[in-house]
């Protein structure tokens, strides 16, 4: 099969890494087009006449230029032939699959790209500083948040965020959730639920989700080392 897929994407961007582990998991054929976010790429107007919205990720397949990660992960469940467990047939698993789609908008992906960008992106990028109270207040926000998935997402004794298998909103989900480590913070840290849903998202995808993560995971650990200084 031939890869009329093209896939636009920077590792750094949370919902890049999950489009990434799902087309390597589901072995759709696709051409890599990464795209560097710290050098501006996507501001280009070369890039602006693949995505309108100039961000990441964003694909190009066939007819059809497609931004938003949500919609892209859609739309690849229902043109390719991948397993139904991703984004299930059944309307009533499928409802509670959007269910948690459209509500991690406002919600594991607002607060958690917020904090991280706060304490860790912006100072790095445009030398800002960092207001300590500020600081509490948006992790505040992101624990009640990661608390509020321990408990009730997590906390039925369910495998995954909707029953017995994954889908995508397990990817969605576990590539935010990961993205503030980079600033030091460690969501593990009294959420037994969480830490072993996150492992097991990890073992049903890898070599890809490590794969995904490397930069992040070494970006965490110069964090971690830094702080301990």
């Amino acid at each position: 099969m031939s890869k009329n897929l093209k896939y636009y994407y920077d590792l750094l961007s949370q919902p890049s890494r999950a489009l990434f582990i799902f087309l390597e998991k589901t072995k759709i054929p696709y051409e890599k087009c990464p795209v560097s976010l710290g050098k501006g790429q996507h501001l280009t107007d070369d890039f602006k006449a693949i995505n309108r919205f100039q961000k990441v990720p964003c694909i190009v397949d066939n007819q059809i230029n497609l931004a938003e990660s949500v919609a892209i992960m859609r739309y690849l469940c229902r043109e390719y032939n991948v397993a139904d467990h991703w984004y299930p047939h059944d309307s009533r698993v499928r409802a509670r699959v959007d269910e948690y789609l459209e509500w991690q908008h406002h919600n594991t992906r607002a607060v958690c790209a917020t904090y991280f960008q706060y304490t860790w992106l912006r100072p790095r990028m445009f030398g800002s500083k960092v207001d300590p109270k500020r600081a509490d207040q948006y992790r505040a926000q992101m624990e009640t948040c990661l608390d509020f998935i321990e408990n009730e997402f997590l906390g039925g004794g369910a495998p995954f965020i909707v029953g017995k298998e994954i889908s995508v909103a397990d990817l969605l989900a576990v590539c935010e959730i990961e993205q503030p480590r980079m600033a030091g913070y460690d969501p593990y840290a009294g959420r037994p639920n969480l830490t072993k849903w996150m492992e097991r998202v990890r073992e049903a995808t890898n070599p890809y989700y490590d794969e995904a993560h490397k930069f992040l995971n070494k970006l965490a650990q110069d964090t971690v080392a830094k702080n301990k200084l």
